[in-house]
């Protein structure tokens, strides 16, 4: 029995590329450009899902993926931290801002840990590996960071040394007794610049 994930990173927003906490923002106009290019590398797929946030459900979209709002692939809540910069947080709350960085059961004010983000897609991978055929998930960073560490058996504390890319994929597989990293990283096609 053959199970495959393929998690799709969303696309970028303006507010995250300008180093923002995501709140629920739309994509940016660039990132179209970067989805159509991915849009025809995609492998056909079982089941297609997406996490509920409004920058992926339109990266699904643009993909022309019908896919199915799944909760266990939403992004990190970032509590009060949603829709400021990581130094307006650290500015107002060092020690908080500090223990984000480097303890992965620390919460942003009114949040969501990583640990928790971790422990939801560890169940969401262990109820996939019992589903053959292969599923595409469009998702956020912090969901394919979370995915990463597991199938690797890796620490969280990891999690910081991880940089998931907007539009990059990751691929795992299952024989419904383990998981294996198949590949990571793979991004669109970048645009030729005339």
């Amino acid at each position: 029995m053959l199970v495959r994930l393929t998690m799709i990173c969303c696309g970028a927003t303006a507010v995250s590329r300008r180093g923002f906490f995501p709140a629920d923002e739309p994509l940016e106009d660039k990132a179209f450009e970067g989805i159509s290019a991915l849009a025809g590398s995609l492998d056909a797929a079982d089941r297609i899902w997406t996490s509920p946030a409004a920058r992926a459900r339109q990266t699904a979209e643009a993909l022309d993926l019908q896919a199915a709002d799944t909760p266990a692939l939403r992004d990190q809540d970032f509590g009060f931290w949603a829709g400021r910069t990581f130094d307006d947080v650290q500015r107002t709350q060092p020690e908080a801002a500090r223990g984000w960085l480097v303890d992965p059961g620390a919460a942003p004010s009114n949040g969501e840990s990583f640990h928790d983000v971790a422990a939801r897609v560890a169940g969401l991978f262990d109820r996939l590996m019992a589903r053959p055929g292969h599923t595409i998930a469009v998702t956020h960073p912090a969901v394919v960071r979370a995915a990463l560490l597991h199938v690797l058996k890796a620490p969280l504390a990891g999690f910081r040394f991880i940089d998931v890319e907007p539009l990059s994929l990751a691929d795992f597989r299952s024989d419904g007794t383990r998981w294996v990293l198949r590949a990571t990283g793979i991004t669109a096609p970048k645009a030729q610049r005339r």
